[in-house]
């Protein structure tokens, strides 16, 4: 009976290990479109301050990257621990 409940938690560890990589993943994908498509419109509306629009869109986008990066990583430190 105690090998099946290991086995168990462990199976639910991996399923949460691996839903919150997706989770995370979606996440990010989901921002950085969202700030793609919104500098996008807003260079179009004022062309002038495009280059400026540009370069915040890519310091948000390689945040929103760090964040995915960090959370990841923090994610396979939770999994290695649930795995022993």
């Amino acid at each position: 009976m105690q090998a099946v409940e290991t086995a168990n938690a462990l199976a639910n560890g991996l399923l949460g290990a691996g839903l919150g990589a997706g989770l995370i993943m979606i996440g990010a994908g989901i921002g950085i479109g969202l700030i793609g498509g919104r500098a996008t419109e807003a260079m179009a509306r004022q062309p002038e301050i495009a280059g400026t629009i540009q370069t915040a869109a890519i310091i948000l986008a390689a945040l929103i990257e760090g964040a995915t990066f960090f959370a990841l990583v923090i994610m396979f430190l939770m999994q290695g621990a649930i795995t022993g």
